[in-house]
């Protein structure tokens, strides 16, 4: 890398550089991805041409796949103008996208083990929820780590009111570096969080493990059927399950569930050591972003502008909640989703202490010390109500079928699904509850979903109020905080009527009264 690109990675202090291509080393990378890509057809090939005594077609499919990878490099290049990155693709149509530098919400740097054997990283630039991403994929590490924070200082600087704003609430913590980080910035940052080695025990109760370990399971699947090992009728697998047959039904159900459970813990470990191995969240001296490194084998670096941040969701779903665990994630605008909300954690799952006390560092305001008001006889009533009602159905189907068949012990687990809803029920009463701050509107509600909502007000686009039959009939009414980032509304539920004009106008001051009188 020159010294000029070191220093001015865009090329803004020159004006409008000139097109560019990305690293050369890419060409050890494009056609490694492509013949990826194209491996089942490879593997067709490969057998056709055996079949036929044609076996050199096996290698010309392989040549055309890496051909296809070094013209991807040389048909792609890539350019800074004083307002826009611009992304150039193709070889007789040329088609070109750009991310305006005002619109940028997001960058986040992504090196996989290829790419970090090779110094590579992957940047990609978010300009909104709804839009696509413009990626450069391949960039060298420290270009990507210099144009990540040349990009957010920029998007910045076109709202500096809100960003001074937002930064004083900022916390301020130990100040150490980043050199680790893939596309780190190589400034001196605050640490927010640090994950603990020790909190891998979390692992198996947090839903990114499982997720993680479904995918392991499937992939490992595929490999033993492929090996002979899998569930095939001569495998070892079925020999096995042949062999505690014979030992008898108790028996062969409780191996399998044994081992099965020991698969379900394995994968969810190793699934939380890929994704959130080194996890850090880190504030930039500059107070401008929050930036989240994480990862084993690929390393991703992504950054959350402060300024467009309106507060925060501390998830304690069952089990997790089981073992005292929790996780955070940021309410965001212009940060589009992956699915599995990954885009906006915080933390992974750690001990809830842990996890409230970043939360409250980011928020800066002890927001989780602060006790909840309940929300009345009204609301406890629906939740048990709308719990057991929701138990009766398999309950009276337990109950139907114990008398169809003659089978009494139907009876108590009908019985048994009563009383869960009860509990159900009584967990929801429980955690049901919101308080307003000067600026923040705080909600729980759920069980076994259960989750703490901290929404900044200044962020409110509006509040709604909901009013269901059964909801008049009770008195009570669900409002909602409407607002541009994360889920888009946030409600309060089962509000005591004579409340929800005092809440609505706590949430928008000075808007809703007119309404209420």
């Amino acid at each position: 890398m020159d010294s000029t690109m070191a220093r001015d990675p865009a090329g803004w202090e020159t004006g409008t550089s000139d097109w560019r291509r990305l690293s050369r080393r890419m060409l050890l990378v494009h056609p490694v991805k492509e013949v990826i890509r194209f491996f089942p057809a490879l593997i067709a090939i490969v057998v056709a041409g055996s079949s036929g005594g044609q076996n050199w077609w096996g290698l010309a499919g392989a040549g055309l796949a890496i051909a296809l990878g070094v013209l991807r490099w040389f048909t792609t290049s890539y350019r800074f103008t004083p307002d826009q990155v611009q992304l150039r693709r193709g070889l007789i149509t040329k088609n070109t996208v750009s991310a305006p530098i005002d619109r940028v919400r997001s960058v986040d740097v992504t090196a996989s083990v290829l790419h970090r054997a090779l110094g590579l990283a992957e940047v990609r630039i978010g300009t909104g929820a709804g839009e696509k991403q413009l990626r450069l994929d391949g960039l060298t590490a420290a270009e990507a780590a210099a144009l990540r924070g040349d990009l957010l200082h920029r998007a910045a600087v076109e709202a500096p009111e809100a960003g001074a704003a937002e930064s004083e609430s900022v916390p301020t913590g130990e100040a150490v570096g980043v050199e680790d980080a893939p596309g780190a910035s190589y400034e001196t940052e605050t640490v927010v969080y640090q994950l603990n080695p020790a909190w891998i025990r979390y692992a198996p109760f947090g839903p990114a493990g499982l997720i993680a370990a479904a995918a392991i399971l499937g992939v490992g699947n595929h490999f033993l059927n492929e090996s002979g090992l899998g569930w095939g009728p001569h495998s070892v697998i079925t020999d096995a399950t042949n062999h505690l047959e014979r030992l008898g039904v108790v028996v062969a159900v409780l191996a399998v569930l044994v081992v099965a459970l020991v698969v379900v813990v394995v994968l969810a470990l190793a699934g939380y050591l890929l994704a959130f191995h080194g996890f850090r969240l880190s504030r930039d001296s500059r107070g401008g972003t929050y930036h989240v490194s994480r990862g084993l084998l690929t390393t991703r670096a992504t950054s959350l502008e402060i300024r467009r941040m309106r507060g925060v969701t501390v998830h304690r779903a069952v089990p997790l909640r089981w073992v005292g665990g929790a996780r955070l994630q940021a309410i965001t605008t212009g940060v589009k989703e992956d699915g599995h909300g990954m885009s906006t954690t915080l933390t992974p799952p750690s001990p809830a202490a842990v996890v409230e006390r970043t939360a409250d560092a980011v928020l800066g305001e002890d927001a989780f010390a602060r006790p909840l008001q309940r929300h009345g006889a009204a609301a406890t009533r629906r939740r048990y109500t709308r719990a057991i009602g929701s138990a009766c159905v398999p309950a009276i189907v337990l109950g139907v079928v114990a008398v169809a068949v003659d089978l009494p012990q139907l009876w108590v687990a009908a019985v048994v699904v009563l009383l869960l809803g009860a509990l159900l029920g009584r967990s929801r009463a429980h955690w049901l509850g919101h308080a307003v701050t000067d600026r923040f509107l705080i909600t729980r509600s759920g069980s076994i979903a259960m989750s703490t909502n901290v929404i900044e007000r200044r962020g409110a686009v509006g509040v709604t109020v909901r009013r269901s039959f059964f909801q008049r009939r009770a008195g009570v009414a669900t409002v909602g905080l409407a607002t541009a980032a994360g889920a888009k509304e946030y409600p309060v539920l089962d509000v005591p009527q004579a409340e929800v004009g005092k809440l609505a106008a706590q949430i928008v001051p000075g808007h809703v009264e007119q309404f209420l009188r």
